[in-house]
């Protein structure tokens, strides 16, 4: 299992849900498993998202995610 926590935007598309947990064995796995709970309006952050991986950044979404991470959802974040 995988602790995903989502922040700002990917929160809100993800309903408010602040944290869950998600069997998945890369990003890519992840990404549909949240597609799938949570629909197409999540689909459309996790495509322009970045990820922590235990707090560093993972880029390769192919890459194989060890039981017990916790990966961040961090959407575009506006400003400057």
């Amino acid at each position: 299992m995988v602790q995903v926590r989502y922040f700002a935007g990917a929160r809100a598309a993800a309903g408010g849900v602040r944290e869950e947990l998600i069997s998945a064995g890369s990003l890519d796995e992840l990404a549909a498993e949240l597609t799938r709970r949570h629909g197409e309006s999540l689909a459309v952050v996790l495509k322009a998202a970045s990820f922590l991986v235990d707090g560093l950044a993972c880029h390769d979404r192919s890459a194989e995610l060890p039981a017990g991470v916790t990966v961040d959802v961090l959407p575009p974040f506006a400003g400057g």
